[in-house]
Formats: C-alpha cells, sequence, structure tokens
C-alpha cells in the first residue's frame, strides 16, 4: 500500500496499491487539472528527484516551512510557536527526516490545520511523524477530506487550536475556510494568519478573497461582509496569507480592500 500525492496540488490520498483515478480537489471549478492530465507521485519519489524541506524564521516564534523546488500550488506552510505547543498550519506536500529534526528542535507539533482543502499537503503524514497531533479539518469541508484518518478533528464556527489560538470560520473560499488569530503574535500586535481565505495582493499593500484565485472567479458581496464581520472584531497588525505578507496596518488593509471588492462586485465603482 502506497501513500500517492496529486502531482498537481501536492494533496496526499489515502493508501492504496495503485493510484487513484482523479483527484476531486483539482477536478472542481477552483483548481485544475494540467494539458497533460492527472498525475502521481510519491513521497520516495520526491525525495530521489531531490525535493528537502526546509524551515527558516520569519519572526518571533513563526516559521516558515516550504519545500525546494517548489511542490504543488506551492503554499508557504507556518510553524506558530506558542507556550502550550506549536501549531503547523497548511504543512506542504512533502516531510524528510531532517526537516522533520529541525521541527523537532523548534519544539515539535501540537496541532495541524489549514485554511481550507486546497492546502492540506500532507497533513496526516506530519501528524504521524509528530505524536499524531489532530488535524483539525472544517465540518462543512469534510467532503473533501481526501485522506480520512483516526488524527482529524471536525469542527464548527471557531475552535481553540492550542491556548490562546484560536480558529475561525469565514467561509468564503470553501464553505470551511478559516483564518487564526494569534494575539501574541508580532510581540504582542496580532498577526492573522489567513492561507487562501483572505490573500495578499501582488502590491502587497492590499488584500482580496475569491471563490478562485487561479480560475477568476469572484465570490458575492454577502461572503465578502461575512469575512469582514468574523475579523473585523480581532486585532491584528500583520497578516500572513498562503504567499504573502502584510507587514503594516494590516487591519484596516483588510477593511479597505475588501470593502473596495464590495464596491465593485456591486457596480458601484466607475468603469
Amino acid at each position: 500500500m502506497t501513500i500517492f500525492s496529486c502531482s498537481t496540488c501536492a494533496i496526499e490520498h489515502a493508501q492504496a496499491p495503485k493510484p487513484p483515478e482523479s483527484c476531486a480537489i483539482c477536478e472542481d471549478e477552483r483548481q485544475w487539472v494540467p494539458a497533460s492530465g492527472q498525475s502521481w507521485t510519491t513521497r520516495d519519489e520526491l525525495e530521489n528527484q531531490g525535493y528537502a524541506l526546509n524551515v527558516h524564521a520569519l519572526e518571533t516564534d513563526l516559521y516558515a516551512v516550504t519545500t525546494t523546488p517548489k511542490l504543488g500550488i506551492g503554499q508557504r506552510g507556518l510553524l506558530v510557536r506558542t507556550p502550550g505547543g506549536n501549531l503547523l498550519f497548511e504543512p506542504p506536500g512533502f516531510i524528510d527526516a531532517a526537516g522533520a529534526r529541525r521541527i523537532d528542535e523548534l519544539g515539535g507539533v501540537a496541532a495541524i490545520a489549514s485554511s481550507h482543502p486546497h492546502l492540506t499537503g500532507s497533513s496526516i503524514q506530519y501528524s504521524h511523524r509528530f505524536g499524531h497531533a489532530p488535524v483539525y479539518v472544517a465540518k462543512a469541508d469534510e467532503q473533501w477530506i481526501r485522506r480520512p484518518d483516526p488524527v482529524i478533528e471536525l469542527w464548527d464556527g471557531k475552535a481553540e487550536l492550542l491556548p490562546g489560538l484560536w480558529m475561525y470560520q469565514c467561509g468564503g473560499h470553501f464553505a470551511g475556510s478559516s483564518v487564526v488569530h494569534w494575539p501574541a503574535g508580532q510581540d504582542g500586535a496580532g498577526v492573522l494568519i489567513t492561507g487562501d481565505t483572505i490573500a495578499v495582493g501582488g502590491d502587497a499593500k492590499s488584500a482580496n478573497a475569491m471563490r478562485s484565485y487561479v480560475n477568476n472567479i469572484p465570490l458575492p458581496a454577502r461572503a465578502i461582509e461575512r469575512i469582514l464581520d468574523i475579523v473585523t472584531p480581532l486585532e491584528f497588525s500583520r497578516l500572513y496569507s498562503a504567499f504573502g505578507v502584510l507587514r503594516e496596518d494590516a487591519h484596516a488593509t483588510v477593511q479597505r480592500s475588501l470593502r473596495r471588492y464590495i464596491s465593485w462586485v456591486e457596480g458601484r465603482m466607475p468603469e
């Protein structure tokens, strides 16, 4: 039995004697299947191809977890260190011994979560490596679980992943799309970790939210309002998405950007 991962999104699937026929994640309208068709890989194949897990500091108690070369969607996983244990958020679709030892040196992993199904990577492999840490999945996204396992904990609405570290369901990109609020982040100024629930614009000065980023499918105004309703009461000055970062005035930037988005989709902005 082998753990196969989709070559396009790098999400692990249930153990099987042969690869699945398709990846439901990539066949959905929010993602894509390459013109060359569906293909699969394994951890051993990736290691033989020279893939490596990298862990490096971003700021106090926050570390990026990535692969070289880029794998699948290529999100930047995050390791958040807290006095009550470490959160691994949106792990890559690959893990190796050297990278795991580096994470051990930083305190290991006490909980694993992702903002939505696209960025779950090899969550179950990471969980099994780090003492079967719980993998939190929003109940609204249960149908998208590709590798069922007893370590998965379903949650709804709001969940305390670790003491003082809360996850909030916002919806939008997926029904269960979520954010993590880290009040102690940025030396107490507060950090919001959003994955693709709220993305950082290419200018690194704006934010956005979409049903599909790669296929340019917008969200309705009511979905953006719901996201704003959830994150507005939270205190944060910095925001980390799956690929970018708003280093300063993130709270105000999210408000301004998403209000602008609503104006555009409601047709209230001049062309």
